[in-house]
Parts: C-alpha cells; structure tokens; sequence
C-alpha cells in the first residue's frame, strides 16, 4: 500500500514540474527576443550609414499582376522591391557593384529570408541596374531617410 501511494505522489510531483518549467524559462526567452530585436535594430541603423552588400535578383514574369504583401499588384514597370525584414514602404538605394548605376527602390514585398543579405527587385530596377538577363548582381544596399530624394 506504501509503494503505491509514494508512486501516485511521484507521478503528481513529475507532471507538476513539467507543467511549472515553462513558466520558469519564460523570464530567459523574453530576454533573448529582446537581445535579438535590439542587435536587428542596431544592424540596420548600420545599414542605413553605411550600406550593405548583398546580393540582387529580380521577379520572375510569372508574378506580373500579383498581389504584394503590401496589398498591391506587382507591376514590373515600378521601382519597387521585396525584402525579408525591412519595413514595408522603406525606400532603398540600390547600386550595381559591377557598373556603378543606381536606383532607389520601395520595399512593398516580402522575400524568403537568406543567411546573406538579399533584394529581390522589379524589372524596371534590374533594366536600370543592367543585369536583366544575368538574373542576379552583387549590390551595394543602403537604407534612405524620410527626407533624403536622390535620383
């Protein structure tokens, strides 16, 4: 009769600690989001000073008239652009490395996320790049302020 009792009291105390360690890492998870959201902030305000190389393709014809993430149709006509984590409407200074033209891009779209920096261009951008029938370029990427209106 001991043993069954002390095994009942066991089980209990098991799942009890099972249910109680979530709550009990909870306060180390939050910690590391916020060390992450920080460093991301910090990378980008980076970015936005200095510029970052990356590399640079553009949308397939399949996508013509499809909706962004933004809510609007693609045209291939528009400057626009499809990044992994910057803002929507962001705008982006975009300059081939290869020939040094330049373009200053919207971010109206998402892309799948790279371990390397990535832009996924419109066809409008990649003709004024001069990479449309390579398919993809190494770029200089640099982050424009409210206020800045280089053409």
């Amino acid at each position: 009769m001991a043993s069954l009792q002390l095994r009942k009291r066991l089980a209990l105390f098991v799942v009890l600690c099972q249910l109680l360690l979530p709550l009990h890492t909870l306060p180390l998870q939050a910690q590391e989001t916020a060390i992450q959201k920080s460093s991301d902030e910090k990378i980008q305000s980076d970015e936005a000073v200095t510029g970052r190389e990356g590399i640079a393709s553009y949308y397939a014809k399949r996508y013509n008239g499809r909706k962004t993430n933004s809510g609007a149709r693609y045209d291939p006509e528009k400057l626009t652009a499809a990044h992994s984590h910057l803002p929507i409407g962001t705008r982006v200074k975009v300059v081939n490395l290869a020939n040094m033209r330049e373009v200053i891009v919207t971010v109206n779209d998402r892309c799948r996320k790279r371990i390397s920096p990535f832009i996924d261009l419109s066809r409008a951008a990649a003709r004024k790049l001069g990479f449309i029938g390579k398919g993809t370029a190494k770029v200089m990427m640099t982050l424009l302020e409210e206020g800045d209106d280089e053409s």
